[in-house]
């Protein structure tokens, strides 16, 4: 922990203590995100103890869909509030918003700018899958994998899915056992979408939605918000938080060529003559925030990942240095990332329980984290939790991944 250096009290000079937390339920609500981002922001700061008042500075991750307020999220959530003179961020980085956005508030806080800033994400999801904002862009990559391969999100988790089962030998049985281990887990949650336990033969009998993967494999889009009240640990100690939860890394990295693995929405990659093969993608981004924090897969308590499909979700538990390459579906068929296992995973319900939110998901793991990590999850409580990470992935390029301890 080199670059840890101790600062006076002893904490970690890159900790920042986590406050609050508060979320939305998730659903489909039919109003505003700027209502689910509130609701959030006003039950974090409750949570923290903390006045409206005494934030000073506002992050807020951006929705696509929200029209101009949802491009200035962080003004928008301020507003909605109360103006009461905070700085503002917004922040856009697809699915890793929210890891964006806190980020950027540790980034505040650690430069001496503010004690106490807020930070929330909330999204008002289209029914069906996600798609490209309108207009012709044929030099978007995510524009161009709708328009010249046809590969909507579905098509895309499908990819993903079959290169597991010619790869790896994974079968469709394998991806249901991760939606039954969620379900099982979200039927806990009470911010989830949905809390009914399934069985694999449900999984197996709902409709095939892009072969191998069905219905109940693929994660809907929902509505929700979450938010939380990030403060210097100076301040939480003042504040009587003698031993919060603390933020100990986050990972933005971006990809590293040559990328002998295509990832959607990129369609192309360069060369690998001539350079050393580099880590994939998503191992680099949870392998970055290893790194900060001092701590490695075998240190962690649980996590949160960001399962888009079943599939996806045995490709986190690789990527995250849970298992081996190709070695995920034999943790889950053992158990091992279930409540009650070795390394819960997606303790929580994941995305299978609550659907996507863009802007707010990101935030809501760590949500999950400070929970577990506080002893308060309820009946989902992982024993003795002290540390955690998240994942996902944002399209162009944007890592996302959070260490939390205690």
């Amino acid at each position: 922990m080199d670059d840890l250096a101790l600062a006076a009290g002893g904490d970690p000079v890159k900790d920042v203590a986590v406050l609050g937390v508060g979320m939305h339920a998730w659903g489909k609500w039919g109003r505003s995100f700027v209502e689910y981002g509130t609701v959030a922001a006003r039950a974090a700061l409750a949570d923290a103890g903390v006045d409206w008042r005494d934030v000073g500075s506002v992050v807020g991750a951006d929705t696509v869909r929200g029209g101009y307020p949802g491009y200035v999220a962080g003004a928008t959530f301020a507003r909605a509030l109360g103006w009461q003179g905070a700085r503002v961020s917004s922040v856009y980085a697809a699915c890793a918003s929210g890891a964006q956005a806190i980020a950027t508030a540790r980034a505040q806080i650690l430069a001496g700018l503010t004690d106490v800033v807020l930070v929330v994400g909330a999204d008002a999801a289209p029914k069906g899958f996600f798609a490209p904002a309108g207009g012709d862009r044929p030099d978007d990559p995510d524009w161009l994998r709708f328009r010249v391969l046809g590969a909507t999100n579905p098509a895309y988790f499908a990819l993903y899915a079959r290169r597991r089962m010619a790869v790896y030998g994974d079968t469709p049985e394998d991806f249901a056992l991760v939606k039954v281990k969620n379900a099982a887990a979200g039927a806990l949650n009470a911010y989830a979408r949905y809390r009914r336990p399934v069985t694999s033969d449900e999984v197996a009998a709902s409709a095939v939605v892009a072969d191998p993967l069905r219905l109940l494999d693929i994660c809907a889009t929902s509505d929700g918000g979450a938010a939380l009240v990030l403060s210097s640990m100076a301040y939480a100690r003042v504040h009587g938080a003698t031993d919060p939860v603390r933020i100990r890394a986050v990972s933005t990295v971006t990809p590293t060529y040559p990328r002998t693995v295509l990832d959607l929405p990129d369609i192309a990659t360069d060369s690998a003559a001539g350079a050393p093969p580099a880590a994939p993608f998503r191992e680099s981004i949870a392998a970055a925030a290893y790194e900060e924090a001092g701590i490695g897969p075998e240190d962690l308590s649980l996590a949160e990942v960001y399962d888009l499909s079943t599939a996806l979700e045995l490709e986190w538990y690789e990527d995250i240095g849970l298992c081996g390459r190709g070695e995920g579906a034999g943790l889950v068929r053992e158990g091992a990332t279930a409540l009650g296992g070795r390394v819960p995973v997606n303790a929580s319900g994941g995305l299978a329980s609550f659907g996507e939110a863009v802007p707010a998901q990101a935030i809501a793991q760590v949500c999950e984290l400070t929970w577990q990590l506080r002893g308060a999850a309820g009946a989902r409580q992982v024993p003795g939790a002290r540390s955690g990470i998240t994942a996902n992935q944002g399209l162009f390029g944007h890592g996302s991944a959070v260490v939390a301890v205690r």
